[in-house]
């Protein structure tokens, strides 16, 4: 758990910055590959994440501005990738200016239930870490190689001199 705000930020940029590394793999055409047929498109998936964050940080107490227009997924991954970008590295500069080490232990109702503050940004990572899973397995069904995110993907195992990966 978060004692201090900076170590939550040092962990969120962490997150971030892996997830842009998933996201810079998207294309525009995969942003089409669905769940299943009546499911959630990779677009809106990467969308959701994206323009979730300020909702979510809103929704806490926490005073920023939100995603315009939320509900239209782009047709570019690159409008994903850079709004991502932007509202990731906002979202530290918020948390750093209207949130102290002692903010983090107040509580408040989150989703039915009363959680620190420290719970609640936990709850934000772990959100952001559900659906980068979603996408790089959509990226897979779109044939696309995802970013290694906490270890390689199964292509550079090779270059670790491992012929058969595990699995």
């Amino acid at each position: 758990m978060y004692v201090t705000i900076s170590d939550f930020i040092k962990e969120w940029n962490r997150e971030a910055m892996l997830t842009q590394n998933v996201l810079n793999g998207l294309t525009d055409e995969s942003l089409k590959q669905q769940v299943y047929p009546e499911g959630r498109t990779l677009g809106r998936i990467a969308w959701h994440l994206t323009a979730s964050i300020p909702d979510y940080l809103a929704h806490f107490e926490l005073n920023i501005d939100g995603v315009e227009n939320t509900e239209s997924v782009p047709n570019l991954a690159k409008e994903i990738t850079e709004t991502f970008k932007e509202v990731s590295s906002h979202a530290a500069q918020i948390i750093e200016q209207q949130w102290t080490d002692k903010s983090l232990e107040q509580t408040q109702e989150a989703f039915g239930r009363q959680e620190s503050n420290a719970q609640i940004l936990m709850g934000l990572i772990k959100h952001i870490v559900h659906h980068r899973g979603q996408i790089t397995v959509l990226m897979r069904q779109a044939g696309l190689k995802p970013f290694g995110v906490y270890g390689p993907p199964k292509e550079d195992w090779i270059h670790l001199g491992v012929e058969n990966p595990p699995l």
